[in-house]
């Protein structure tokens, strides 16, 4: 069993983090415990730490970030069988109220009554232990690290941004940002079998790297017109929040195309509605995911998409600031905090 108190990295103001000890959970009915052993640091963390909030999503108090995450389980609540201690897992970081409407729809993630993960006033997982529905922690197989098993989170993103977009076999996708979400899109796209990838980013050294990641060809959005992009895609993705790139990317598609934004950007800005009317797009957002875990231990597992390949930093508890800044770097796609470390 674990000791009484345990590490965590703090969030007590705008860029302001201290690592203190807190008290370890203990896990509930149908709970598990799950040491942690990975943590990846995601826009959301970055937009918290700099910001202090997220649109609604307000930081009042002090607060653990991190929702991307895998360990061990180190003990379990009533419910749940003692046989799961010790298995490692993937972590779903979402606890919904599973009686609302859209919980009882399938559309969970949607729970008005969400407690997610690094989400005020919910801690998050920059700490040694946390408590998660049993459910919600996916054994993953022994051939998949602890970082990459973290990173399933992401990747879940990414797969249902492909579901939303319809990209099937031989279809064809623009995607709007190199950075990891749109990397992550780029090896999805090609995993769902889509016979053409194009992803536009201003950075040379993004662009390079997204190559390495199943996109097709690069663009530039600075040299090119986008919105002229011949022949036109079946999808288009914006993983950039840039309103400019995702003005382009909407007249990029063809008839009957759709239109995914996943990227954190503006909350409000102008679409080219009479296109999107007259083309008959489907334009919808991503907001999480649902039932995403299964097929991305697969795609993982089958050697389908690389995530190991996408981490370029590690720190621990005491460095977090580091991890969190490391978005300045063009060269850094995804850091990972190790709080055992």
């Amino acid at each position: 069993m674990p000791t009484e108190t345990m590490r965590a990295s703090v969030l007590t103001g705008v860029e302001t983090l201290i690592v203190e000890d807190r008290p370890v959970p203990s896990p509930g009915p149908h709970e598990v415990l799950v040491e942690v052993a990975a943590v990846g640091v995601c826009g959301s963390d970055v937009h918290y730490y700099r910001h202090g909030r997220i649109g609604d999503y307000v930081v009042t108090a002090p607060m653990i970030l991190g929702h991307e995450l895998s360990g061990r389980i180190a003990a379990v609540g009533d419910g749940v069988a003692p046989g799961r201690v010790g298995q490692r897992v993937a972590i779903e970081p979402q606890r919904p109220c599973r009686r609302c409407r859209a919980c009882m729809s399938g559309n969970y993630n949607l729970c008005p009554d969400m407690k997610f993960f690094a989400t005020p006033p919910i801690d998050g997982a920059l700490c040694r232990f946390v408590t998660i529905d049993a459910e919600m922690a996916h054994p993953v197989p022994d051939s998949m690290s602890d970082e990459a098993a973290a990173l399933l989170e992401p990747l879940s993103v990414a797969i249902a941004t492909m579901r939303k977009a319809a990209v099937a076999p031989g279809s064809s996708v623009l995607i709007a940002g190199a950075g990891p979400i749109g990397v992550m899109c780029a090896q999805t796209a090609r995993a769902f079998g889509a016979a053409r990838i194009v992803v536009s980013d201003p950075l040379p050294a993004r662009r390079e790297r997204a190559l390495r990641f199943g996109a097709t060809e690069v663009l530039d959005p600075a040299a090119t017109d986008i919105a002229a992009l011949d022949p036109q895609v079946d999808a288009f993705v914006d993983a950039s929040g840039a309103p400019q790139a995702v003005v382009g990317g909407v007249k990029a598609v063809g008839p009957a195309g759709r239109v995914v934004l996943v990227g954190m950007g503006a909350d409000d800005y102008a679409l080219p509605i009479s296109y999107i009317q007259n083309m008959e797009l489907i334009v919808t957002g991503v907001f999480r995911y649902t039932n995403t875990w299964p097929t991305a231990i697969h795609l993982v597992e089958s050697g389908l998409v690389d995530l190991d390949s996408l981490v370029t930093g590690r720190y621990d508890l005491d460095h977090v600031a580091d991890a969190l800044n490391s978005d300045a770097d063009p060269a850094s796609l995804k850091s990972i905090v190790l709080p055992n470390a």
